[in-house]
């Protein structure tokens, strides 16, 4: 299979995965947009083989060795495969990334609840936010502000997700929702996912889910001026179109029991269009902006994998992407913005 069939095959994935990443892709710079298009195949494939498993213990197994063979250069001979191969190559992606994707998959597995939002975020971090650190490292961004936000940006998508898939997710006997929030608002988890329904205990438990993944959206939102200035419209766009999902979820009713939310088309690309205006002007600095520097704690093992000040053996292109960022940063700090 030649590189052009190799980037249709891992595109058709993404195109029948997720409407909402694939719309926002097609605003990344060619550069950034094969390269992303190669990763999220190999998640999505990863993904699919475990839930389409009759034994999904084996298929992590199995999924493991192809990601010994990938990291061997030696990558099963699948678009997804190979294509991740490239990326892991080029792009210097640290084993433990992925590592980390394949812990969140077995702790599916497992059936592991979370007691806690902070044992949310530790599972968004680990089957999104890890999707976060490697799309930062392809965009050439490896300062450890940038990877922070770009990881909690993944766990604020993996909320919304958990938000708008609660009776999916129940009917295949899961249960994400913080078992804590459950009691708090008077309902018993385990007789709950016995005989899911929608109510308006529920309806407050999955309002505070949304209310904590807006406030890692604006958390992550810090993060975009951060990154190379042709990428900051597609990100900003992903970070807009999922953020949209958990509105109409909220106009709606909350109902996520008994419904599928989805963004109607036209919604998207009007948000689509938003954040092309926004890309022309850079949004508030990393470092000035609220919520700090510190990463989420459930993201600090995935920054400290993937950050570098500089890396051996850079391409004259990426020497060059570096230099631009160093300079625009001391033009904001001449400008008094850091």
């Amino acid at each position: 299979m030649n590189a052009r069939a190799l980037g249709d095959a891992c595109r058709q994935l993404m195109r029948g995965g997720s409407r909402s990443f694939f719309t926002a892709s097609l605003l990344l710079p060619a550069r950034v947009r094969g390269p992303a298009t190669g990763l999220y195949a190999f998640c999505r494939v990863a993904d699919d083989a475990i839930d389409g498993s009759a034994e999904p213990a084996r298929a992590i197994e199995t999924l493991t060795a192809r990601l010994d063979a990938v990291y061997a250069d030696r990558p099963a001979d699948h678009p997804a495969d190979r294509a991740f191969a490239g990326v892991v190559q080029r792009h210097e992606i640290p084993r433990a990334l992925p590592d980390a994707l394949l812990e969140g998959f077995a702790w599916d597995v497992a059936g592991r609840r979370c007691e806690t939002v902070e044992d949310v975020h530790a599972y968004g971090a680990r089957v999104a936010g890890t999707v976060g650190a490697m799309m930062a490292l392809v965009m050439e961004t490896r300062g450890r502000v940038a990877l922070a936000r770009a990881c909690e940006l993944g766990v604020a998508m993996q909320l919304t997700n958990i938000a708008r898939d609660v009776g999916e997710d129940a009917r295949m006997g899961r249960l994400y929702l913080p078992a804590q929030w459950l009691r708090e608002a008077g309902i018993d988890p385990d007789a709950w996912l016995a005989q899911p329904r929608f109510d308006a205990a529920l309806a407050s438990v999955v309002q505070r889910l949304i209310d904590e993944s807006e406030r890692l959206y604006a958390r992550a939102e810090c993060g975009v001026g951060a990154l190379p200035r042709d990428c900051r419209p597609g990100i900003q766009a992903a970070r807009l179109v999922y953020g949209d999902i958990g509105r109409t979820l909220q106009a709606r009713g909350l109902d996520s029991v008994n419904t599928r939310t989805v963004v109607p088309r036209a919604r998207q690309f009007a948000r689509v269009a938003q954040a092309l205006a926004a890309g022309i002007v850079s949004p508030g600095h990393p470092l000035t902006a609220g919520g700090g520097v510190e990463p989420l704690p459930a993201v600090r093992f995935l920054v400290d994998a993937a950050a570098s000040e500089e890396l051996p053996g850079r391409t004259f292109y990426q020497r060059t992407v570096r230099m631009l960022e160093l300079f625009e940063r001391v033009g904001m700090r001449q400008r008094g913005l850091a």
